[in-house]
């Protein structure tokens, strides 16, 4: 199947409605994704990335439909990763000696990734690739993700293939954002910032700034996962800079693990005592052990402050509270606070483990985490509630 963009330009990507795992199983895609490869053809033909490696064969066959193979005067690689060049080993077997353009950073991580050497041209921000009534602007976008990364810009159609910047892992049987549900389109976006592009914040607003700069024209961003931006496509560009600066709603979330309900009941006495003290706020709770860890990821992102329990075990604490906390460090969140609580027997390590965990992550802590022993009673509870209710008054 492929899509025509414009007269010029066409979506000859793959759909990927069954994908449930990303980057391992490090992201969660409920909603699919796309990889997104997309054909200009002017005097001289480009083709912009290609698919995942399972897709190859449907990819070349499909891609063949558009045109020749030996048509294709030049193949931009904006991102090595495996996601968008997995079909180029097999697509090269076919045009073998045709240039591809990458950074040079995407010479050495091609090589790395395929041990070939083929017919790379390397280009830095501001060259450009003459096609015939258009040109090809290169704008190098180092660690947005990985340090390869680059958009390219087409002149004349005022279109910015964006790779990773301004995606999403999101299928849906409309290409656009203006044909899909905004509330799930965003839902998607922001988790794909959160888990992806969050350590990059300050590369993102000095990256948007440079492209400022520039004075280029978007007519339309075309991503590499997920829909494309045609209506108004800037709307997903100010909402980068935003979430880029240190983004954080009226929240506090609540995340805990539980081995006989004991942390449970002190997760939800905290929350009490929060909504008692702080009416406005709004309070989430999530059970680690039964929740996606990206979509705890985005909350977390989208909060002031979290707090963190877990019952003890073996000294230690729960291996799902041990797996968000790893999440959350990778993340580099600024300017959030943080608080640990949870339940014990007779050693009670777990909330000085969380603590420690979260000040390595760069979270201010807020107090002193609470613990109580065995099952909490009436007072024990009341004790969360208080401490809830301090919690609350803090985040006013």
């Amino acid at each position: 199947m492929s899509i025509k963009i414009t007269e010029n330009v066409t979506w000859v990507g793959k759909t990927d409605w069954e994908l449930r795992k990303f980057h391992g199983d490090e992201y969660t895609t409920p909603k699919g994704s796309s990889y997104n490869s997309y054909l200009i053809k002017d005097k001289k033909n480009v083709l912009i990335d290609t698919v995942w490696k399972p897709y190859t064969k449907e990819f070349i066959d499909n891609l063949k439909k558009e045109i020749n193979l030996n048509d294709i005067d030049y193949i931009i690689v904006n991102h090595a990763e495996s996601d968008h060049s997995g079909a180029l080993p097999e697509l090269l077997k076919e045009i073998p000696n045709t240039p591809i353009y990458c950074t040079s950073n995407g010479v050495k991580l091609l090589k790395g990734h395929y041990h070939e050497n083929w017919n790379f041209v390397e280009v830095k921000t501001g060259d450009k690739l003459n096609i015939g009534e258009r040109e090809i602007i290169f704008i190098e976008a180092k660690m947005l993700h990985w340090p390869d990364t680059m958009f390219s810009y087409l002149t004349e159609d005022n279109i910015l293939f964006s790779n990773d910047g301004f995606g999403q892992h999101y299928c849906s049987e409309f290409m656009y954002n203006d044909l899909v549900d905004q509330a799930e389109l965003y839902t998607e976006a922001l988790k794909y910032y959160a888990n992806i592009l969050t350590p990059f914040n300050k590369l993102i607003i000095n990256k948007i700034n440079e492209i400022s700069a520039l004075n280029l024209p978007i007519k339309i961003i075309c991503p590499s996962h997920g829909i494309i931006w045609r209506d108004n496509p800037l709307q997903i560009v100010n909402k980068y800079l935003e979430w880029a600066n240190d983004y954080q709603e009226n929240q506090v979330t609540i995340i805990y693990d539980t081995m006989w309900n004991s942390t449970r009941r002190m997760a939800e006495s905290i929350a009490l005592g929060i909504k008692q003290s702080n009416k406005d706020i709004i309070v989430k709770l999530f059970n680690c052990a039964r929740s996606d860890n990206t979509n705890l990821v985005g909350e977390v992102f989208k909060s002031k402050a979290i707090i963190i329990g877990s019952s003890t075990i073996n000294k230690g604490i729960l291996s799902s509270i041990a797996a968000i906390l790893e999440h959350i460090k990778g993340q580099c969140f600024k300017k959030k606070k943080a608080v640990a609580f949870g339940s014990y027997g007779w050693s009670g390590e777990s909330v000085n483990i969380i603590t420690e965990e979260l000040k390595k992550s760069g979270f201010e802590i807020l107090e002193e985490g609470i613990k109580l022993i065995w099952v909490p009673d009436q007072e024990g509870l009341k004790k969360c509630i208080e401490f809830g209710s301090k919690i609350g008054q803090k985040l006013i």
